[in-house]
């Protein structure tokens, strides 16, 4: 049965309301503080046994200290609470850096339970602290939340409330942008609707680290195969030409790229298979190389990827 789900931070994101997954953040003040030598054992080691405490050690010296910081206090804020941060001056107080074989910086070293258990060196990027702090962590409430979202977006689209669906991918995106399972899912919908230019806004929000995924290929696909298609012409036309020569390879060709764009996924792996058989130089072999460009954009597990994969292995290996 369909499930109408709509988590309340969601729902706040379309009347009006910034509530973030999870509840409201815990202030920064509570989250990130300094420590001493005299310090480190209640700030540190008693107060990773109710949540992990990541230490960063630092010297007013350290350029990358200094690029590191910003982020590393940004992301600590975010998590609401999953985790505290704790600064220690290695000038001022170098005992402890010392003891944990410290011997670079910036360093990170997370404690959990009153023990040191994972850490990194260096100023690395935002979405590498994200990944740490999961890590020593566990996904936050805004990961589990966006989980369901997505589960519920899926389900609304299995039933056909496309509306629905396109509202919590919305949603989704408005919590975490550029999220590229939510992207794609919502670039796919709006390039069915048309919207072509809608759909690519979405997807160039997407990172560039994520943009090889599968599904935001699978769009990126699409996209080209659309701007193919616009510059097409008439398939009336195209199909008078074939009437009057069928092996109008050419005409054939863009007929099959206006089928796939109309939907008929059949008659395009038909019209494609059609110049494979009879000849397999053309375009330097370009209508398999076409037909490969449509699994993807249809999906590896697509019913027509697999039903023109058996037509074309049956075709070249016969």
């Amino acid at each position: 049965m369909h499930r109408h789900f709509a988590p309340p931070a969601f729902a706040a994101s379309f009347e009006g309301g910034s509530d973030l997954i999870g509840g409201g953040a815990a202030p920064a003040a509570d989250l990130i503080k300094d420590t001493t030598t005299a310090t480190f054992a209640a700030d540190v080691v008693q107060e990773s046994r109710n949540q992990p405490v990541l230490v960063d050690f630092w010297a007013p010296w350290c350029g990358p200290c200094k690029q590191l910081q910003p982020a590393l206090e940004k992301i600590v804020t975010a998590a609401a609470g999953r985790v505290k941060l704790v600064k220690m001056n290695i000038d001022e107080h170098p005992s402890i850096a010392g003891q944990l074989g410290i011997q670079s910086i910036p360093a990170v070293i997370a404690f959990k339970d009153g023990q040191p258990v994972d850490g990194f060196m260096g100023a690395v990027p935002e979405s590498k602290i994200s990944e740490f702090i999961d890590k020593v962590a566990g996904p936050g409430a805004a990961a589990t939340g966006i989980e369901d979202a997505l589960a519920a977006a899926s389900e609304a689209r299995q039933a056909g409330d496309l509306q629905g669906a396109v509202q919590i991918y919305s949603a989704v995106l408005g919590e975490e942008p550029g999220h590229p399972q939510a992207s794609a899912a919502l670039a796919s919908l709006l390039l069915d609707a048309g919207q072509t230019d809608d759909a690519r806004s979405v997807i160039e929000q997407v990172a560039e680290d994520k943009a090889g995924l599968p599904e935001i290929a699978a769009v990126k696909a699409r996209l080209e195969l659309d701007a193919q298609v616009a510059a097409l012409g008439d398939p009336q036309a195209l199909a008078r030409r074939l009437e009057a020569n069928p092996a109008d390879h050419d005409a054939r060709f863009d007929l099959a790229l206006i089928q796939n764009a109309q939907g008929d996924r059949t008659a395009a792996t038909d019209s494609l298979l059609a110049i494979v058989k009879a000849d397999r130089e053309w375009r330097e072999d370009g209508a398999r190389a076409q037909l490969l460009k449509f699994f993807e954009a249809w999906g590896m597990a697509d019913p027509a990827t697999l039903a023109a994969r058996r037509k074309l292995s049956s075709l070249l290996f016969s």
